[in-house]
């Protein structure tokens, strides 16, 4: 028995699929079995019941499962643990975002990050903020960026962005003439809205009272695709402001203000606070907080 058939033998268990597994831990389907064989006979127990359509732990393999979990956590913090020894800064920083932070936050930190510190890697769990909080909460992933409020006992949370949502328009739009709009006149557009996320919810609720007379078009599940579309004229929207800079300077768009509406996002930074983190997720930590510090205008990402 080695890290190795626990490692395999825990991503069969999760992923009830030994050619998922395999596909995670860069085996063929037969490599993976003949590993789980292998810690069958170590421990003189059947660990996997296997059908056509599924595989579930036996009473033994949810025993092994437990103790594999802790057994691999504690040799990832063993290696870690010695690396933090040393005078370099190396090791794997667990962390977690959505997508919008991913696309429009986290390249020019990251490459900073790497500039400075080229023997560390970052592997990125990418999901909403309430999944990315359920990982720090387990501890399977060291820091995050997730929106603002939550409620989390054993959270540290820096705040770190804020930025403004404001209706997004193409500029072929008559619309883009005007300056601002009621909240009245925006209901009788062609609207545009985020499958899911932080800005759907707030939208939502905005809209509640014209809820009868809302004509929700399209319904996309990415930034880029929404400002694709409303660049296309094919409908009106709400953006996060730093989102669409760029597509603002292209001429592509315009950001109006709607009357009294006044709508901001928030990002925070989170980790564990009872947990020691690694020198390299607290390295990050500081350039993340250093580039908040030197941006001249405060900015938050999400969808």
């Amino acid at each position: 028995m080695d890290f190795d058939q626990l490692a395999t033998f825990v991503y069969v268990a999760k992923l009830k699929s030994f050619s998922r597994a395999g596909q995670k831990v860069f085996r063929s389907q037969s490599a993976v079995s003949a590993q789980i064989r292998q810690l069958e006979q170590a421990y003189r127990a059947k660990l996997l019941d296997r059908s056509a359509k599924s595989v579930e732990l036996t009473p033994a393999g949810e025993v092994l499962f437990e103790y594999a979990e802790r057994l691999l956590r504690l040799r990832d913090e063993s290696l870690q643990g010695v690396a933090d020894r040393g005078n370099v800064v190396q090791g794997t920083v667990l962390f977690g975002a959505n997508e919008a932070t991913c696309l429009y936050l986290l390249p020019d930190i990251f490459a900073e990050f790497q500039r400075r510190y080229p023997l560390v890697h970052i592997s990125i769990y990418r999901n909403f903020s309430h999944k990315i909080l359920q990982r720090i909460e387990d501890g399977t992933i060291d820091v995050g960026i997730v929106t603002l409020p939550i409620k989390a006992l054993n959270t540290k949370v820096h705040h770190i962005y804020r930025d403004r949502l404001r209706f997004m328009v193409s500029t072929r739009n008559p619309l883009a003439n005007r300056s601002k709009i009621t909240l009245e006149e925006v209901a009788a557009q062609p609207l545009i809205f985020p499958r899911t996320g932080f800005t759907r919810q707030v939208l939502d609720k905005l809209f509640r009272p014209y809820r009868s007379r809302l004509r929700v078009t399209m319904e996309l599940p990415s930034i880029g695709m929404i400002k694709k579309f409303v660049a296309a004229d094919a409908g009106v929207s709400f953006i996060s402001e730093s989102f669409a800079s760029d597509q603002v300077k292209a001429g592509e768009v315009k950001l109006l203000n709607v009357e009294g509406v006044d709508l901001w996002r928030e990002l925070g930074l989170v980790y564990r606070r009872d947990r020691s983190l690694p020198r390299a997720a607290q390295s990050l930590i500081a350039i993340i907080r250093e580039h908040r510090k030197q941006s001249e205008a405060p900015v938050a990402v999400g969808a």
